[in-house]
């Protein structure tokens, strides 16, 4: 019988040992890893659409309180009044300028203002007041509010509430409700509040101002105001319908809005910021209403008598989230 020696071949034991010693010698080499899986660009720029329309959808659903496509001219105002009511005020009283070059400019001033910068001071709810003298605290909201709580309101020293009736659309001039309306009046009278109203108007002439009067008369139906009735005119954008207005004209159909609503038995209110008030209206012929000054800083430097003060249009007030316009009615 052939034995393994015989044969050439090793045994069994001697050839492990040899394969040991070939592996020391020379070992296998490493395996590559595996190559991570490449994520391809067309599904990062997938994710990032939907991830952009997600936010997209979020955005618009959030503004839809803010939002309305009937052109609100009170939106592109705030941002532009914002401005324009922050200007820097002089430090003494100065006389508005009057054009001299109209014959039919008036020449008696309207009335000086009685008040001086240290008149007015904040009462421990943080709202201003005048010292000594009759005055009361209040707001002016629109739907840019969204919904109010207004029986929080109450409790927090509000005494009145001036609610937005509707707008004119800034260029398409369409007639619109404000969304909030009826809620708000019900709401704040509901809660022991004292209501006016506005109209933020973008009347070009008197036909148009009785169109705002007859809607705003129509939206208010049976519901009393205890505080005035105001045609808020104001120049939302140079590019506005309202945009060439003259002070002749806007003067007269605030006076047509005035004598037309102390007809209908409301007390009528000329609101304006100082700018309008020097180069849109001709105060002494408006002095038969009560004036509601924009002028937003806490000290009274506007020269003329004004009954209200639109003070701030970024108070905190409980029950109504974020900013809303603060006023401070003085009546005579």
């Amino acid at each position: 019988m052939d034995t393994t020696a015989e044969r050439g071949e090793l045994a069994p034991e001697e050839s492990e040992a040899a394969t040991a010693i070939l592996d020391e010698v020379y070992p296998e080499p490493p395996k590559s890893p595996v190559p991570p899986k490449r994520v391809r660009p067309e599904l990062v720029m997938g994710l990032i659409a939907i991830l952009s329309a997600a936010l997209l959808l979020c955005t618009v659903v959030l503004c839809i309180p803010y939002f309305n496509p009937d052109e609100d001219p009170e939106l592109l105002a705030q941002r532009h009044n914002s401005i324009q009511n922050t200007e820097a005020v002089p430090e003494t009283i100065l006389e508005p300028t009057v054009p001299e070059t109209e014959p039919e400019n008036p020449t008696i001033p309207p009335d000086r203002n009685p008040y001086n910068r240290y008149d007015f001071q904040y009462n421990r709810n943080n709202f201003l007041l005048l010292q000594n003298l009759d005055s009361s605290p209040g707001i002016d909201v629109s739907a840019y509010q969204g919904s109010i709580d207004w029986k929080t309101v109450a409790t927090s020293g509000v005494e009145f509430a001036i609610i937005r009736l509707g707008y004119r659309g800034y260029g398409s001039g369409k007639l619109v409700e404000d969304d909030y309306a009826k809620r708000n009046l019900n709401g704040a009278r509901e809660a022991g509040l004292k209501v006016g109203a506005y109209f933020f108007s973008q009347a070009l002439n008197i036909q148009e101002a009785d169109e705002e009067i007859a809607f705003m008369l129509e939206i208010l139906g049976e519901f009393y105001l205890d505080m005035p009735i105001i045609l808020d005119w104001e120049i939302p954008t140079s590019d506005a319908r309202t945009a060439g207005m003259d002070a002749r004209t806007l003067t007269d159909i605030q006076l047509h809005f005035c004598q037309a609503m102390e007809e209908k038995g409301y007390q009528p209110m000329v609101y304006f910021n100082w700018h309008q008030s020097e180069n849109l209206y001709y105060l002494s012929e408006l002095e038969g209403a009560p004036f509601w000054l924009a002028l937003y800083q806490d000290r009274m430097t506007y020269p003329w008598k004004v009954e209200m003060w639109q003070y701030s249009d970024k108070g905190r007030v409980p029950g109504i989230s974020g900013d809303v316009d603060l006023d401070v009615y003085m009546p005579d």
